[in-house]
């Protein structure tokens, strides 16, 4: 494979080196922008092709999502276009379901297999970037699939924002009050990034909201934080996490610690304290995991289930496959303590993805490859509109400033210029003018009323959104 992308091969004896990235996420993106730039010459002249398959054609900005569930963002500036942004590379929208890295192929479904009849594809590769990210981890909770909202996509954050805009018009109309007081209670279980930042700006968006309901305040409203640790926000380390509970209880927001969700049948969250809560709002954000593909493939992972990798991003043991992300169990060369490995997240994934598109062009060129090598600099959360906390570099901040970094840091690591230029438009237009509070609840079922109007049958939310 050298030989395919070296100075003065002939035509006839060229090969074309298919470099296979699987998952257009953080890792994804990044990889394949990378190689983009390095082996411009090779893409162009044929010697090497880059093929991306991804379930959805573009990447969500996942620290985007509260914003956008918030009405700070349009959802449509948190993702990226794959297509336009990676101009010489080929993305297929589709799910590979196996690898069988030994023949080097892969199994895939895209949308038009089930149109065609004919089964799921084969794909072969020469190097393979195996990045398919993590999925939501949902433990046996009873009720949790029929009634739960996830929080890890943009469709989920901009569902729960109609939903949450919803439940106030159904508190607003209903004479019931226990349908009332359901409607306005919402269960949000994990304390991590994703619960914290969702549960901040959603609180604030209602809040807000309240002013335009002549029935509704905001003291009518319940929120709840579900941990069932001891501390939210451990990136942050103890004491913003302190503060940060603090910052929550005063806006009269339930914490509570040490405390799991043990139901949600019939609509009533029940929690491990005892606690009873009628709700309509169920959201999940406890934690992740792999994602299923890993254990449809014949490479190596370890006993959480992610790919065994090298501190050069290989995957252990099997040449010519790399990984990084959420999928991989990188080594921490940084750590003090033997075989710590570096944390999931989209700050150590970005780098990764730098160093693992570089290895790759190394590995093509007969090159020595490199080390990733990071030290963790620290976390940025928001608690909502100005509110936040931060630990960079040793430094701890709260509050406005905090909220301020968070902002600069998210907008210096979006990708691409137009969506740097189109968030920062937004927000600057956000400040200037009233927030926007409209719930499209129907965009879900955006044929209903047609069908109704047809003669057929308006289609049922599960969840029980009207």
């Amino acid at each position: 494979m050298t030989a395919a992308i070296n100075q003065g091969t002939t035509p006839e004896a060229r090969k074309t080196a298919r470099i296979l990235i699987v998952g257009g996420g953080y890792v994804g993106l990044y990889t394949a922008l990378s190689l983009q730039r390095k082996l411009k010459r090779e893409l162009k002249g044929g010697d090497v092709e880059v093929v991306m398959i991804s379930p959805d054609p573009y990447m969500t900005y996942q620290p985007f999502l509260p914003e956008a569930a918030a009405g700070s963002i349009s959802p449509r500036h948190v993702v990226v276009p794959l297509r336009r942004v990676l101009g010489q590379c080929k993305v297929v929208v589709g799910e590979v379901k196996s690898i069988d890295h030994a023949k080097r192929t892969a199994t895939l479904v895209t949308l038009a297999t089930e149109e065609e009849g004919a089964g799921a594809e084969q794909i072969t590769y020469d190097e393979l970037v195996l990045a398919p990210g993590s999925v939501s981890r949902a433990l046996p909770v009873p009720g949790l699939a029929e009634h739960g909202i996830g929080f890890k996509t943009v469709e989920e954050a901009i569902g729960l924002r109609n939903h949450v805009i919803e439940q106030m018009d159904i508190a607003s109309s209903t004479r019931d009050p226990a349908i009332r007081d359901a409607a306005l209670t919402f269960v949000f279980v994990g304390g991590g990034y994703a619960g914290v930042e969702a549960l901040g700006e959603l609180e604030d968006m209602a809040r807000y909201a309240a002013r335009y309901y002549h029935n509704v305040q905001p003291e009518d409203m319940k929120w709840i934080l579900v941990e069932a640790t001891n501390r939210i926000l451990p990136e942050v380390g103890e004491e913003m996490g302190k503060y940060a509970v603090t910052e929550l209880r005063r806006r009269n927001i339930d914490v509570r610690l040490h405390t799991r969700l043990e139901s949600c049948v019939d609509r009533v969250a029940v929690l491990s304290d005892g606690a009873r809560f009628p709700t309509r709002t169920v959201v999940w954000t406890a934690g992740v995991k792999p994602h299923p593909l890993l254990a449809a493939t014949d490479l190596p992972l370890d006993e959480r289930g992610r790919l065994k990798c090298t501190p050069q991003l290989t995957v252990d043991g099997a040449p010519h496959a790399w990984a990084a992300g959420d999928a991989a169990a990188v080594p921490d060369v940084t750590a003090q303590e033997p075989g710590k490995e570096t944390a999931p997240n989209a700050q150590h994934a970005v780098r990764q993805a730098k160093v693992l598109g570089d290895n790759i062009v190394h590995s093509l060129r007969g090159e020595e490859l490199e080390t990733y090598s990071h030290t963790y600099v620290g976390s940025v959360a928001s608690l909502g509109l100005h509110k936040g906390v931060a630990h960079v570099y040793g430094r701890k901040l709260k509050g406005y400033p905090a909220w301020l970094m968070h902002r600069a840091y998210h907008l210096s690591r979006v990708p691409t210029f137009n969506r740097k230029a189109r968030v920062l438009a937004e927000w600057t237009l956000s400040g200037l003018f009233k927030r926007e509070i409209v719930s499209l609840g129907s965009l879900e079922h955006p044929r209903a009323e047609f069908e109704l109007a047809a003669g057929g049958k308006p289609p049922q939310d599960p969840k029980g959104s009207s």
